[in-house]
């Protein structure tokens, strides 16, 4: 890694099958129509910028239709004690394919992310799969995490990057994953508020701290040096530094204490030759979609000004656990 440090970009791409035990459609139908727009303007402003991304993907939204996906579903499913946390359950009820409904298929918006330079189509599981819930294991985590992987393959996609639906990270699982050729996964930051937990354990307390750290330094800037790598082995935990949260008009007066929050994280890796990673789900930026991509551009702009000034890198998951291990090459196509 060059001196001046890396970005590195991931997205959570899962449409409705990250959102449907939280609210309805109909609730939440603004921001799953928005990312139509959403998708191709980001990938503008990654070529403008040279931002090279990892887009993690639910391995549901490749299909092309529900009797697609139904020929294609794991043996083994997991069975959640909570219930609405299963997708399985909702598959009957998902229209016949993308044109009709638009909140379950996206197979048109991971080729358009196939079609642009270095970005990297990763896993965001099969199913959105939930690897601290009741009523799931490891049996059942192996064939989703098989499925996806197969799923990828009917594209000539060669997944290699991981990242745990709602962060539920278990390192339980990690064998499994170097199992399935799965090289990274996004970690979560290592402060308190952060750690991995259930739905049912997943506090107020902590969801209000977050939210207050995503405006003051309550929890510091989680960037790493690249030696922080050295003691791991495959599959890399490439750490969370910060969730891009959309934005909220209740918080606008708010905005440049947000945005020096991350911008002011991104110049100490760069000075200090660490690693920044920033996230967020395509969906989020689905209302008040200008609003959220001038606030992007504004977080591009000062990385373009540390990239002159510092030499900072953009790289996906794939291209930095490639410049760590090289046995593992890259299948990125830069044209």
């Amino acid at each position: 890694m060059r001196k001046g440090g890396s970005l590195v970009i991931s997205l959570d791409c899962e449409l409705y099958w990250g959102m449907r035990d939280i609210m309805t459609i109909h609730e939440y139908i603004e921001n799953l129509l928005g990312v139509r727009q959403v998708v191709p303007k980001l990938l503008e402003l990654f070529r403008e910028f040279g931002i090279h991304a990892t887009w993690a993907t639910v391995g549901f939204l490749f299909f092309e239709s529900r009797e697609q996906l139904l020929k294609n579903l794991p043996v083994t499913k997991p069975e959640y004690l909570d219930r609405p946390l299963n997708p399985y359950l909702s598959i009957k009820n998902i229209g016949l394919n993308e044109e009709e409904d638009p909140f379950h298929f996206g197979l048109s918006l991971i080729q358009k992310v196939m079609s642009f330079p270095n970005q990297e189509i990763g896993t965001h599981t099969f199913s959105h799969y939930y690897c601290l819930e009741r009523g799931q294991n490891i049996s059942s985590f192996k064939a989703d995490l098989e499925a996806a992987i197969n799923t990828g393959k009917m594209y000539d996609i060669k997944i290699k990057s991981l990242i745990f639906p709602r962060n539920q990270f278990n390192p339980d699982y990690l064998a499994v994953c170097k199992e399935m050729g799965i090289t990274s996964f996004r970690g979560n930051e290592t402060a308190w508020m952060y750690r991995p937990s259930s739905r049912k354990d997943e506090s107020l307390w902590k969801r209000a701290f977050r939210l207050i750290d995503a405006y003051i330094n309550l929890s510091g800037h989680h960037t790493y040096p690249i030696d922080y790598f050295e003691k791991q082995s495959i599959p890399l935990n490439i750490r969370s530094s910060r969730y891009l949260r959309p934005f909220k008009p209740k918080l606008k007066t708010l905005e440049r204490i947000r945005l020096n929050r991350i911008l002011k994280s991104m110049t100490f890796a760069a000075k200090n030759n660490h690693v920044y990673h920033l996230w967020w789900h395509p969906h989020d930026f689905g209302s008040h979609v200008d609003i959220n991509l001038k606030f992007l551009r504004n977080i591009l702009e000062h990385y373009q000004m540390l990239q002159h000034k510092y030499g900072m890198t953009s790289i996906n998951m794939e291209e930095l656990t490639s410049s760590i291990c090289p046995s593992f090459p890259t299948n990125i196509s830069d044209s």
